[in-house]
């Protein structure tokens, strides 16, 4: 059995479907999901291990690949000012 499958076991007992959606699709073809570990750049990797192409780039935030340095850096400056205010910021607006 792999970690996967033991992860999968687990889940089914803890969240609904045992997954979250859209990959509870692996069920229609019969197979058990993958559960990834970590990626870098256009990859990703699960924790069996094996490595993928990620053509999904997590439905879209992950249009410039995974685990950038500078994105990671910038996210984490940000994070030193707080995580979330439920009012309107200087930098949403220089986003825009």
């Amino acid at each position: 059995m792999t970690k996967s499958e033991r992860l999968f076991e687990r889940a089914v007992k803890r969240i609904p479907g045992g997954v979250n959606s859209p990959v509870r699709a692996y069920g229609a073809i019969g197979e058990t999901p993958r559960f990834i570990d970590r990626a870098e750049g256009s990859h990703i990797y699960d924790v069996d291990g094996h490595e993928y192409i990620d053509y999904i780039d997590s439905w879209g935030p992950m249009i410039l690949g995974h685990n950038r340095p500078e994105i990671r850096e910038a996210v984490a400056k940000a994070c030193e000012k707080g995580l979330s205010f439920g009012c309107a910021t200087q930098i949403e607006v220089e986003m825009a």
